[in-house]
């Protein structure tokens, strides 16, 4: 895979898990309705997609040693990576009930981010547990920062 897709769906994929689950659990925190989190994933999946494909275009446009079609390249992935992997959460939520969906979703995310970060480790043969377990630690202040979040909103704002 060349360098310009592989950052392009290393940035995705991460940010796609990361910013989906925090969006969800906050939200599903605050208000418990299908339809805030469902409205929160599809925002990440449009419009965060766009938002994080356009900086990372930014960012490889101001590496002088990348060119056009590699900017291109990074930009594509990063927006049809976070597309798909941010949509693909919301189909527990459209089948299941709300509690249960943020659950499978959680160790949905999870297992998506030690898998990548497993197949990421070894193809730069280094040890895969230093990397998943950074990665998987940073995940997991995320989720439990936007669900006291979530509770601190509903408890001082609702």
């Amino acid at each position: 895979m060349r360098g310009s897709i592989k950052r392009g769906v290393s940035f995705g994929l991460t940010s796609g898990i990361i910013t989906t689950l925090g969006i969800m659990v906050g939200l599903n925190t605050v208000t418990g309705l299908r339809l805030a989190v469902i409205g929160g994933i599809l925002t990440v999946a449009i419009a965060d997609a766009f938002s994080d494909a356009l900086g990372v275009h930014m960012a490889e446009e101001s590496s002088s040693r990348n060119g056009h079609k590699a900017v291109w390249e990074a930009t594509i992935a990063t927006f049809l990576t976070k597309l798909i992997v941010a949509s693909s959460f919301i189909i527990p939520v459209l089948l299941l009930e709300l509690s249960l969906a943020v659950k499978i979703n959680l160790v949905w995310g999870f297992l998506l981010l030690v898998s990548f970060n497993y197949i990421l480790a070894k193809s730069k043969k280094e040890e895969p547990w230093m990397i998943i377990g950074e990665h998987v630690l940073i995940a997991m202040v995320v989720v439990a920062i936007t669900f006291f979040l979530g509770k601190f909103i509903a408890l001082y704002f609702i």
